[in-house]
């Protein structure tokens, strides 16, 4: 055998081999990204690295989290949803007045506002599925109208105080012995994954990775978990409103990798024409992706009007572009087709991260908004610039 046959069997040997820390170049831009902010303004401010403002930072990040759960899916279908911002101030001005007005309890108002977000994503989904109307036109009208019939509902007027068992949604924090159990919980969890991807690859015939690289990765997501739930305890414990966004992240997470409506939503944004030869109702599949982010609108607006104490006419202003901008810097393609739910976390985190550094450092609300809408365009540039370069 000549040398060049030797060189070109030992190149095809290696490139057979599993790379088992596959470098996902937009992964690790955006973590990198967010160590990169929490470095800068701990440099900048003695305080922002503290359990006492890194509570806040989750506290913060909570709404714009939940709203980019839903957003995640609505542009992994192909869509977009501007309504959700008015939805917040609507549905949380539903939540004050059956509680503050009428004197409803806790889970009635619950339920109510819940299936208020509800009914507004099948009436916006259905005309955007079924009468073929843009999604772009249809919940810019709805953040008109929803915004209008929050001023039209409440006379414009803020309505407070809530009860204390509403207000405890917002503001509320988790004891340190069940943060520990949720992190014991959260560890065995993780180590279970671990172990059942590593079967699922032995039963199928795929190459398993070694045993010390899962030791490895497991050892990374306790040490962030225990890690997390220390500087929790250190103030006043996890903070409701953040396990909202956990749980709500796990169940999202599952369905959208895991069940057959998940894997019809990333074939309709990546191919819709070949998801409806294969049979996918893409109609019924976009007005259920609605239903469920403007469901989860509304649970974001039970959270914010619960730590506001209040229900007030400013309430999710700008809120969609906050959730949007969450998702596009943590990898959700506009194009469709392509995201992850936590990402649109590791997003928002970013986003609340840059919101509460600068406000530590008393900068002007203009550089806020500077700020962030410049990332937004560089978080798009690369993502086409991505697109392109796998083309080439």
């Amino acid at each position: 055998m000549s040398v060049n046959q030797e060189t070109v069997l030992e190149h095809a040997r290696l490139k057979q081999r599993p790379n088992w820390f596959k470098f996902d170049m937009r992964a690790y831009t955006m973590i990198g990204a967010l160590m990169s902010i929490w470095i800068l303004f701990s440099l900048l401010h003695d305080r922002f690295l503290s359990p006492t403002n890194l509570s806040n930072l989750f506290l913060q990040m909570s709404v714009t989290s939940i709203l980019a759960i839903g957003m995640v899916l609505v542009i992994v279908a192909g869509q977009i949803d501007l309504s959700i911002g008015s939805i917040v101030g609507f549905t949380g001005g539903i939540t004050a007045m059956l509680n503050v007005w009428y004197e409803w309890s806790t889970v009635p108002v619950i339920l109510a506002t819940l299936g208020a977000g509800a009914a507004i994503g099948f009436v916006q989904g259905w005309i955007i599925a079924y009468r073929a109307v843009p999604a772009f036109i249809v919940t810019l009208g709805g953040m008109l109208i929803f915004r209008g019939a929050l001023f039209g509902t409440t006379g414009s007027v803020t309505i407070a105080p809530l009860t204390p068992s509403l207000k405890s949604i917002g503001q509320s924090y988790i004891g340190d012995v069940i943060g520990w159990v949720f992190g014991i919980i959260g560890l065995i969890v993780a180590g279970l994954l671990i172990i059942r991807k590593r079967r699922a690859r032995a039963k199928f015939g795929f190459e398993v990775e070694p045993f010390a690289v899962s030791m490895l990765r497991l050892g990374v997501i306790g040490a962030l978990i225990i890690g997390f739930v220390y500087l929790m305890n250190s103030y006043k414990g996890i903070p409701v409103p953040f396990v909202m966004v956990i749980v709500l992240a796990l169940v999202f997470t599952f369905i959208s990798r895991n069940t057959t409506f998940g894997r019809h939503i990333y074939a309709i944004g990546g191919n819709p024409e070949a998801a409806r030869l294969s049979g996918i109702n893409i109609k019924r599949r976009i007005l259920l992706v609605f239903v469920l982010c403007n469901t989860l609108a509304a649970v974001a607006a039970l959270v914010l009007t619960a730590r506001l104490n209040a229900a007030t006419m400013s309430a999710g202003q700008n809120y969609e572009l906050d959730a949007i901008a969450a998702c596009v810097i943590g990898g959700t393609s506009l194009m469709g087709g392509t995201g992850t739910i936590a990402g649109a976390i590791i997003g928002s985190l970013v986003m609340a991260s840059l919101d509460n550094g600068m406000s530590l450092m008393n900068l002007e609300s203009f550089w806020q908004y500077i700020v962030k809408g410049g990332i937004l365009v560089l978080a798009v540039y690369l993502d086409i610039y991505s697109r392109q370069k796998k083309k080439a």
